[in-house]
Order: structure tokens, then C-alpha cells, then sequence
């Protein structure tokens, strides 16, 4: 039950980016309203002063300086990733893509090597089994509600992220 809701709880926690984005969006929106009144406000005060043109003209040239140092920075970064993975092998420039799921993968090979230990080790004692009841005893211990919680909302977070999006 507890790997059913976990696997539910990551595939949700998983489209809690988009709604979060949500939201964001929403209060960006009525930010640039509050602002775009703001604005037309001072258009209007500097119309009235004579001074509309020459706000205009500074205030595209701001945006013009604003957006080249974006551009600048972002290639600048672009410029570095490419030179280090120039030196790179192949290996690490392949490497660098997987960085994210390292955890996953981790966490994964430990449980199955937990997991694979476990079963040999009584696999090799086998007086510590001698009915039904042992085995499922030591089938919870080495497949437990926690692992199996763990793991479901893994995959939960990174197949059902693959569903939000798409959308």
C-alpha cells in the first residue's frame, strides 16, 4: 500500500513543476500589468512635458543593452561547456547528459545489491528457513514496504515527469 501511494505521490510531486510554473506565470502576469499601467502613466507625464520621444528612444536602447549582455553571458557559457568537453573524452562529454539520474542509478544498485546479498546469504543458511512463515518474513525484510516506497516514487518522479512534459 505504501509503495502504491509513494509511486502515486512521485508521479505528482513529479507535475509539481508545471503547477508551480502555474503560478508563477499568474503573478508575472499581474506584475506586468501593475507595471504596463505604471508605465503608460509616465508616458503620459513625459508626453505632457514634451519628453516622450527621448524616453522612448533611452528606453529601447536599455533593452538593446540588456539583451546583447544575455546573449553575451549565454554564449559565454556555451563557449565554456564546449571548450571543457573539447578536452573531455568521449566518455565524460556523454557523461555530463546522465548527471541528474547518478542518484537514481545509485540508489537503485545498492538496493539491488542489498537485496541480492540478502537472498544468497540465506540462500546459504538454510536452517534460518523452515516454513511459509520464514520466507515471508525474510521475503519483507528483503523486498520492505520502505525500498519498495523508495523506489516507486523514483520511477514515479522520472516516468510520470516524462507525461507532464508532453503536455
Amino acid at each position: 500500500m505504501l509503495s502504491l501511494i509513494s509511486t502515486l505521490g512521485g508521479l505528482l510531486i513529479s507535475g509539481l513543476p508545471k503547477l508551480l510554473e502555474y503560478f508563477q506565470n499568474k503573478q508575472d502576469q499581474a506584475h506586468e500589468l501593475k507595471l504596463a499601467a505604471l508605465q503608460n502613466e509616465r508616458e503620459l507625464a513625459l508626453a505632457a512635458a514634451g519628453f516622450a520621444a527621448q524616453a522612448r528612444v533611452e528606453e529601447i536602447r536599455t533593452e538593446q543593452v540588456a539583451m546583447e549582455t544575455d546573449a553575451r553571458m549565454t554564449e559565454a557559457a556555451l563557449a565554456h561547456d564546449e571548450k571543457v568537453l573539447e578536452k573531455a573524452s568521449k566518455w565524460v562529454a556523454n557523461y555530463v547528459g546522465t548527471v541528474r539520474p547518478t542518484v537514481t542509478y545509485i540508489f537503485v544498485l545498492e538496493l539491488v545489491a542489498i537485496n541480492a546479498f540478502m537472498a544468497v546469504y540465506l540462500w546459504n543458511h538454510p536452517h534460518l528457513i523452515q516454513n511459509i512463515d520464514d520466507v515471508i518474513r525474510y521475503s519483507d525484510l528483503i523486498f520492505s514496504s520502505d525500498e519498495m516506497a523508495m523506489l516507486g516514487g523514483i520511477i514515479g518522479f522520472w516516468f510520470g515527469s516524462r507525461q507532464w512534459s508532453k503536455k
